[in-house]
């Protein structure tokens, strides 16, 4: 019972620290940084920072075995690269709030994946919570008011439910037998790499660390006339933004199996939507703030059910 509380707790605090960088990553967006170069910063900035504590903490704990590396590979491309790369594309595409809600269908397709290819029986209340939760998502997202949809957004922002799918699956498999930091160094490792062949660092915006940048969206929230400089701005990124949440939700992962975990993921973006709200100013409706107390109805059935599958 106690590892179950702490695995709970631990997505929670991931979801949070996710949910927030939304804000911070959001002023560096709007000041010039283009979405690739901050996955590409981002996560590279994580492997160094987890790389170095993983080779001074336990040097040998890097090593893994040759059947291992298909699984840390995949996790690396579908589970980290894959889900930043189409989801960008898709919120470049989509309205956000429609890219969120294909995005995280990843509950479902994690369900039916356990319940159709591992044969696993499902509880009807994890059906309930599943259902419940993505009604919540709909209402969040108020999907009526952007019902014409780019095709290739909408395919982008399904292949990203997928990958976010994946990321839970494989994150479950591989947390049983790998470290939350091993698992961290091969997932950055990979999405660095491959974003270091798209953009080349000789083309990256340096400037952006010393620019001066204020606290506000459009000069208006409670930060409004407040400024900090790029660098302060992407180390929160990189490190509050990536390498905890990353190592929280990989930890809670041990805990819980994927299919609740991944139902737990649903907070995000109903605590990103009031971290946006309290900081930026952007207002939640009263049909948005309903939405998000049903999402939290089903992730509380989904929580009650993990028992069952």
């Amino acid at each position: 019972m106690l590892k179950k509380y702490r695995a709970e707790l631990f997505l929670l605090l991931g979801s949070i620290t996710f949910s927030f960088n939304g804000v911070v990553a959001k002023i560096v967006l709007k000041n010039g940084l283009d979405s690739w170069h901050m996955v590409q910063i981002r996560c590279t900035g994580a492997l160094i920072i987890i790389l170095t504590y993983v080779l001074l903490k336990f040097p040998r704990g890097i090593r893994i075995k040759r059947s291992e590396v298909p699984h840390l590979f995949a996790f690396g491309l579908f589970g980290v690269a894959a889900v930043q790369f189409f989801y960008f594309i898709s919120i470049r595409l989509l309205d956000v709030s429609i890219a969120l809600l294909i995005e995280f269908t990843s509950p479902i397709w994690i369900v039916l994946w356990m319940r159709f290819v591992n044969k696993k029986h499902i509880s009807p209340l994890m059906w309930w919570g599943l259902g419940i939760g993505f009604g919540g998502m709909i209402l969040l997202a108020q999907v009526w008011k952007g019902l014409t949809l780019n095709g290739w957004g909408v395919i982008s922002a399904v292949f990203d439910a997928f990958a976010l799918a994946s990321y839970f699956l494989l994150g479950e498999k591989i947390g049983k037998v790998k470290s939350s930091e091993v698992m961290m160094v091969w997932g950055f490792g990979i999405t660095a790499a491959i974003f270091a062949i798209i953009k080349p660092w000789w083309s990256f915006p340096y400037s952006i660390f010393s620019k001066k940048m204020e606290l506000a969206s459009d000069g208006v929230g409670p930060f409004a006339g407040h400024y900090s400089y790029g660098w302060i701005l992407i180390l929160w990124v990189v490190i509050m933004g990536t390498v905890v949440p990353y190592f929280c939700v990989i930890t809670g992962l041990k805990g819980l199996n994927a299919s609740t975990a991944s139902v737990i993921g649903m907070l995000e973006p109903v605590l990103a939507g009031i971290f946006a709200w309290i900081c930026l100013s952007e207002k939640l409706s009263s049909i948005q703030l309903a939405g998000g107390a049903v999402v939290l109805v089903g992730i509380y059935l989904a929580d009650k059910a993990k028992n069952s599958i």
